[in-house]
């Protein structure tokens, strides 16, 4: 399985304080059966002021720690990258690092507050030749009023990711129901661990794709935690991936406004 939201280096934002921990995460990944970890810790303005050069560095000496401790996970570059102005200048300067130097970034919307004009922003990523891969909407407080929001988007070639341990209960009743629900009608292309600690937010995927299987079946479980995380790591085009579920909102996307973006399928 790929991992590709995990903060798991020590230090650098709200994830683990120490490298014990870290390396602790990384044994309960590689546990439980994670091949392939996206280091994504926050870029978040006046809070976590991380670029993507600190970002290579951090994860340059974890994989040093890895390889001394004989952790077999491999580790990736990326960000949780918070709405900013200028987003896509601060992309194209090579401040902001998109997943493991794909097109696709991970974007993750404010937790309480609904932003302004939020599926433009969105848009305006995808315009410059970006896809935004939303985290964790499940569990964003103002999601009862802006669920058509996210179905919407999804229709104009934007990427969801679910929190596995979502589908799990990890999180509460309400994140378990909106994940259920995004599950079921098609909203979901991957999910990730967002883990943050070895004990409050463990690197456990397994359990989520097991939760994902029961409701949509094994093969589309397999495309959420496997397939379409590796064409991310490829930088396949959306369209070369599997499609979301059929008979479901996934019927609704158009396919023509990710060709007029990123090229002919």
């Amino acid at each position: 399985m790929i991992d590709l939201h995990c903060h798991i280096l020590p230090g650098i934002d709200d994830g683990p304080a120490s490298l014990d921990v870290s390396l602790a995460m990384a044994r309960c990944a590689v546990q439980d059966g994670i091949t392939f970890t996206a280091c994504t810790p926050h870029i978040y303005p006046g809070l976590y002021e991380n670029q993507r050069a600190g970002i290579e560095s951090a994860v340059a000496a974890f994989r040093r720690e890895l390889a001394q401790a004989g952790i077999a996970l491999q580790l990736g570059i990326g960000a949780d990258t918070h709405l900013a102005p200028d987003l896509v200048g601060s992309i194209r300067a090579g401040r902001v690092p998109t997943l493991c130097g794909s097109r696709y970034l991970l974007l993750e919307p404010p937790h309480h507050v609904a932003p302004p004009r939020f599926d433009d922003s969105v848009f305006n990523l995808m315009a410059a030749g970006y896809i935004p891969v939303i985290t964790h909407p499940e569990r964003l407080s103002w999601i009862e009023t802006h669920y058509a929001v996210f179905a919407n988007l999804v229709r104009q070639g934007a990427w969801m990711q679910l929190t596995a341990g979502s589908l799990t209960g990890r999180f509460g009743r309400r994140p378990r129901y909106w994940a259920e629900r995004m599950l079921d009608e098609g909203l979901v292309h991957i999910l990730a661990t967002d883990s943050h600690h070895i004990e409050k937010r463990p690197p456990l995927l397994a359990e989520g794709r097991d939760a994902a299987a029961q409701r949509v079946g094994e093969l589309e479980a397999t495309h959420l935690v496997l397939t379409r995380p590796q064409g991310i790591l490829e930088d396949a085009a959306p369209f070369d991936l599997p499609a979301l579920p059929a008979g479901t909102s996934a019927e609704r996307a158009k396919p023509g406004l990710w060709q007029r973006l990123f090229g002919t399928a």
